[in-house]
């Protein structure tokens, strides 16, 4: 099967979104939704994103099989956070971009999030999961149907 590699790698798109957040807050802040202290909350909104994706990581490097889209899974993932949802990573990753628009404060940053999603769920997901549903056949297909993508 040859690889089907997304046109842009997800931590390129995570660090792509990141810098556009920062970008907004700094020149476009239009208006500070959180302020004070209360920005802080958004930090441990990051940690439960990193926690998230950090357990499906680990969870792929102990099983022995690749974590890079558009390369070829030896392993149908289907336990710990696989569970909830069939992209732990990236909603981790989501996470992490919540956490971060939390804790700048204004509204700007908010409005990256969802073209952070739609970019992962037209470039990413659907090459992840024709592949492994032509990798796993109907065990990807019965776990398709028991478990959200996102949540």
């Amino acid at each position: 099967m040859t690889a089907r590699r997304p046109k842009v790698l997800p931590p390129v798109y995570l660090l792509a979104s990141a810098i556009a957040m920062f970008a907004l807050h700094r020149w476009l802040p239009l208006r500070q939704i959180v302020s004070g202290q209360s920005r802080w909350l958004g930090l441990a909104v990051a940690v439960l994103g990193l926690a998230l994706g950090g357990s499906a990581a680990r969870l792929f490097r102990r099983r022995k099989t690749t974590i890079r889209p558009g390369e070829t899974s030896t392993t149908l993932m289907t336990d710990g956070p696989f569970r909830f949802t069939r992209n732990p990573i990236y909603v981790g990753m989501t996470l992490v971009l919540a956490g971060l628009a939390f804790g700048l404060g204004s509204l700007s940053p908010w409005f990256v999030i969802p073209a952070f999603v739609l970019a992962i769920a037209i470039d990413v997901i659907p090459a992840e999961e024709a592949m492994l549903a032509e990798t796993f056949g109907d065990a990807y297909r019965a776990y398709q149907s028991r478990v959200r993508r996102w949540f």
